[in-house]
């Protein structure tokens, strides 16, 4: 029986070969960027095809919005089993059900709208999602309209840590357990207020029951990075916060961890968000990574460099006549 896509989404996908029971990583790109061009950009495919797991990479259409974003602030398309978020969940299931997806092993990330897209997946079925990092995105049920949505880009009329930790409590009706949540933002972001990053923070800390003071601060890859543990140890919150970066994916040319290519809002930095997601998520080998570790921030300004001509991926495979077969996409 075909599962509805009411959000009118569609998308692309890699499948390593001969996999079964495998991760499944969900990656939502930012405005007027495709499926395509993200998965160029941050490398999604290209790591998933050295570590055998799974990419599913929903599309958002000009004609859901003229920008290409993902309807973060529509409250049609943020609702559980509504809109554009029942889309993307009907594609993890069909995933799941077809490709032999282990369920207990799906992630989502995304960028900017597809950032905030992110937090409406991990708070209308945090039951779907064991983690998801969010880059310079937003907090989940902040705006309602595109004038709301453009204030809490600024950092204007945020809730308190309270009424954020309830809107997620309520999205679903989930008890917990709940995913894990790492959060990854730029210093000098000046499309989204670093506020946001602090903001979705605290929707979660009391989720998770930790202290608003981390467990641990260091730095990696020149980035700052905090963590909170839960009463198990595990860390279920994560910080990176990124020195003179502007608004965009962080991302690395050379190192162990390097992938992806630099373009407008695909920053190199020095620092592989794809990489250290995906070895949170233990996706790939930590060990494999050449990580630089300190005590103490150092801060290093950053400037993007000038970005080269998207190329093409040649490894990522598509599961479009599934999804179409299903009334996934058009």
């Amino acid at each position: 029986m075909a599962r509805p896509n009411p959000g009118a989404l569609s998308a692309k996908a890699f499948v390593p070969t001969g996999g079964s029971g495998v991760p499944l990583v969900v990656v939502l790109h930012g405005c007027t960027q495709t499926a395509d061009g993200y998965d160029v950009g941050a490398g999604w495919s290209a790591v998933a095809e050295r570590n055998g797991f799974a990419v599913l990479l929903p599309e958002q259409s000009v004609g859901n919005n003229p920008n290409r974003c993902f309807n973060w602030f529509q409250p049609g398309d943020t609702r559980r089993d509504s809109g554009e978020a029942l889309s993307i969940r009907n594609m993890v299931a069909e995933m799941v059900e077809r490709r032999a997806i282990d369920p207990a092993r799906v992630f989502v990330t995304g960028l900017s709208a597809g950032g905030a897209m992110a937090s409406v997946m991990l708070a209308a079925y945090p039951e779907v999602f064991a983690g998801g990092a969010i880059i310079a995105g937003l907090p989940f049920g902040t705006a309602d309209t595109i004038p709301q949505a453009f204030d809490r880009m600024r950092g204007h009329g945020l809730p308190d840590a309270a009424q954020l930790g309830r809107l997620v409590a309520q999205a679903s009706g989930h008890a917990g357990p709940w995913p894990t949540v790492a959060v990854w933002h730029g210093s000098a972001d000046a499309t989204v207020s670093q506020s946001n990053a602090e903001a979705i923070l605290d929707q979660w800390r009391a989720l998770h029951g930790v202290a608003a003071a981390p467990d641990r601060r260091d730095i990696v890859d020149g980035a700052v990075r905090r963590q909170w543990a839960d009463a198990g140890g595990r860390v279920c919150l994560e910080d990176y916060r990124i020195t003179g970066m502007g608004h965009g994916t962080p991302l690395t040319s050379t190192g162990t961890g390097a992938c992806g290519s630099p373009m407008p809002y695909m920053l190199d930095v020095g620092i592989s968000s794809t990489w250290h997601i995906a070895s949170s998520w233990g996706l790939v080998d930590p060990s494999s990574g050449d990580l630089a570790i300190a005590d103490e921030p150092v801060a290093r300004d950053r400037e993007p460099s000038s970005p080269p001509m998207p190329h093409a991926i040649d490894v990522q495979a598509t599961i479009e006549q599934a999804l179409r077969s299903a009334g996934l996409m058009r």
